[in-house]
């Protein structure tokens, strides 16, 4: 007679990265789940990773590990067969996990997604939802189909998103938010007692992928719009630009309090000794960090050549 799977401890496959994956990892073998194999990525050389290793986190555990390339994933289900597991588990794993391997855990697939589903499915929620000013997100946990983020919720923890946050800080929050979910959720799992609600899709919304292009700033938006899109994109992530007669100004820090402008038109200047840039909406926000060509820019040093120290920014 087969044992019955819920009276031992659970066998999971996982697919991580990212510091989601490292603190999710550690919280499933801390439930006391059976974690064989771990499948995650090579580091990109040309990607500034600034975050923890799944790789060095399995490794300490003494689980084996994979870095396949996506064509190859359909290649592992042999080996996921030999090693029979009762789920299957993604935590920010870049690549979309084919239906007939997620259809190898009797007892589930499930994913942990950092947004309120079924708002902001896809690519890139946290800076989504940063930059289109929303006051809250969270981490979801659910179970995957082949249609991304769109299978059966278990179960979400919302955070906020303060108005000066940055996506680095929402995904601080976000990070914490996925551990206090699966720490509560992964012994209701294994149990068999976890709930188990439809996703209402036509609530929410789906978006794609970010690019570096993405970050160019449209100064025909208002001040508050702006100020989302910097720190949606700033530091460790590529940062908001623009072109300007000195050169190319990134903008990858920003303060907002709804302080009215000094410019009628997109300035850059300085006031009391600090970076301000006005928008068309006659608010401004302070410049907290910049570059100039890649150089960095303070209020002490503009270019010579800007007349009385103003930078027009819709030029």
């Amino acid at each position: 007679m087969t044992p019955d799977p819920r009276t031992r401890a659970p066998r999971a496959i996982v697919f991580a990265y990212h510091n989601v994956g490292v603190r999710a990892l550690e919280v499933l073998l801390a439930c006391g789940y059976d974690i064989p194999l771990v499948f995650t990525h090579e580091d990109d050389p040309n990607e500034g990773v600034w975050f923890a290793s799944v790789t060095a986190c399995a490794r300490r555990n003494g689980i084996e590990v994979a870095t396949p390339e996506q064509a190859e994933l359909p290649h592992v289900a042999s080996r996921i067969t030999e090693l029979a597991p009762d789920f299957i588990f993604s935590f920010y794993y870049r690549y979309m996990i084919p239906a007939e391997l997620l259809a190898l855990a009797p007892r589930g697939a499930l994913n942990l997604h950092g947004s309120l589903l079924p708002r902001y499915r896809g690519r890139a929620p946290v800076n989504w939802a940063v930059l289109a000013g929303e006051s809250e997100t969270g981490a979801s946990l659910h179970y995957m189909t082949a249609k991304p983020d769109a299978g059966d919720l278990v179960g979400q923890q919302a955070v906020p998103i303060l108005p000066n946050d940055t996506a680095a800080d929402v995904m601080t929050k976000i990070t914490v938010a996925g551990e206090c979910l699966l720490w509560r959720l992964a012994p209701a799992l294994a149990a068999g007692t976890a709930p188990r609600m439809p996703l209402d899709l036509a609530a929410g919304n789906y978006r794609g992928r970010r690019r570096p292009e993405d970050g160019r700033v449209d100064w025909s938006a208002n001040a508050w719009a702006i100020h989302n899109l910097v720190r949606a994109v700033a530091p460790p992530y590529p940062g908001a630009f623009t072109d300007t007669l000195y050169g190319r100004l990134g903008l990858l820090g920003s303060h907002y309090a709804a302080q009215d402008a000094c410019h009628s038109q997109p300035s850059l200047y300085v006031d009391n000794d600090r970076l301000y840039v006005d928008c068309r909406d006659g608010k401004r926000f302070q410049l907290l960090q910049a570059t100039l060509d890649g150089q960095p820019l303070t209020a002490a040093s503009l270019p010579d050549a800007a007349a009385s120290g103003v930078i027009p920014l819709d030029k």
